[in-house]
């Protein structure tokens, strides 16, 4: 396997994330519990958000955030409810749309926020549509404040998976949380990693309770005694220990996970200004480049990474640049899964495309991206400015 001079990825833990392991170890007790609680306090007032639920991966917290919506007392979804969805995301941005029988309708993405074309997502919505899936790219928050207009006062709720964009902000508000609830990865190549794992946020304590009881099997064991579930629990913990309420999973974290958390989380500030630092060089180095335009920044970015796009009209190929990068070191990857919408699993889906998609076709056939990284990686950009 090539050892790149400049990976994706590198870890992110130290001493402290160590010891908070042999911690767990030491204590016998490796289960969900009072480390997975102390991070999500943590991260929830990271967020500024009232409620965090941890779960296994960011594509679980996807899982989890979809199913949720089809369990509340008002308003829920029904399977064959139009969801509108960006051509450019990754996978399981979509599965569980799917999986809960959604017609997914696609839209194309801004060449150069990367995020939605929001003139197009303005004239895709329909009388059906009754949530939007904003997904923020590479660590760049959507225009939340255009796709509050767009939406007005009809009945659309917003859902943000926010996998990538840990630590972005919009109009000095966290991204994740301008949605009904916003999902967080902390997968080994994102922003924090607790080997695998991901969060979901909700000010909503109805849903919170929900995620709560789907986490864990659909039982009522970790609801509180009044909940918004079934109520009330009986005082008993034999009767509550195998109660049944909703259809669930098993996509509980691990104490390591959430013990390593609390640590990262502590760091967390700190990871999101040196990536803010790289993004500022990035952008001065390569306002200027002929043949490559990079990701236009809305609000603050956290710079998941660093997109590359071959302008139009230029002459270069991706191939010619991705050897480029390949023979100065550079791990490199397509802009998340491209145009989502060319892929075979399309058939299986019920899903429509809203008009043409030529800016996610664009992104398939002409970008990809490289890493950033939570300390300086001024001689990585140095040498991208000459590419």
């Amino acid at each position: 396997m090539t050892a790149f001079k400049y990976p994706l990825a590198t870890a992110t833990w130290d001493k402290d994330e160590l010891d908070a392991i042999q911690r767990v170890i030491s204590s016998g007790m490796f289960t969900m519990g009072s480390n997975v609680q102390a991070f999500e306090k943590a991260f929830a007032e990271y967020i500024g958000s009232r409620y965090t639920v941890m779960v296994n991966s960011g594509s679980s917290a996807n899982l989890l955030m979809v199913a949720a919506l089809f369990y509340t007392k008002n308003n829920a979804l029904k399977p064959g409810d139009e969801v509108i969805v960006p051509a450019v995301s990754w996978s399981t941005t979509y599965y569980p749309l799917h999986q809960y029988g959604l017609k997914m309708r696609f839209v194309d993405i801004d060449l150069e926020t990367l995020n939605y074309d929001l003139d197009q997502l303005s004239a895709a919505i329909t009388e059906n549509t009754r949530l939007i899936m904003a997904v923020n790219l590479l660590g760049n928050p959507n225009d939340f404040s255009r796709i509050q207009s767009i939406i007005g006062d009809r009945p659309i709720r917003i859902i943000e998976d926010n996998c990538e964009s840990m630590g972005a902000e919009f109009n000095g508000k966290k991204a994740g949380t301008f949605g009904v609830m916003g999902s967080f990865s902390s997968f080994f190549s994102h922003h924090i990693s607790t080997m695998e794992g991901g969060l979901i946020v909700t000010d909503d304590e109805e849903l919170f309770h929900i995620l709560l009881s789907l986490r864990a099997h659909g039982w009522t064991r970790n609801l509180p005694k009044y909940n918004l579930v079934c109520g009330e629990k009986s005082d008993d913990p034999f009767t509550e220990s195998f109660r049944f309420v909703l259809p669930g999973y098993n996509v509980r974290p691990l104490e390591m996970s959430g013990a390593i958390g609390v640590e990262q989380v502590k760091k967390l500030p700190a990871m999101i200004k040196s990536r803010r630092e790289n993004g500022l060089l990035l952008q001065e180095v390569m306002k200027d480049h002929p043949d490559v335009m990079i990701q236009k920044e809305i609000g603050a970015s956290s710079w998941f990474g660093f997109s590359l796009v071959i302008r139009p009209g230029s002459t270069l190929s991706r191939r010619q640049l991705l050897d480029k990068l390949n023979q100065a070191g550079f791990e490199c990857r397509p802009i998340v899964a491209g145009n989502f919408a060319k892929n075979e699993v399309m058939k299986y889906f019920v899903a429509d495309v809203f008009g043409e998609l030529p800016n996610a076709d664009h992104i398939d056939r002409n970008g990809l991206f490289v890493g950033n990284h939570h300390y300086s990686i001024k001689d990585a950009i140095g040498v991208l400015k000459n590419i």
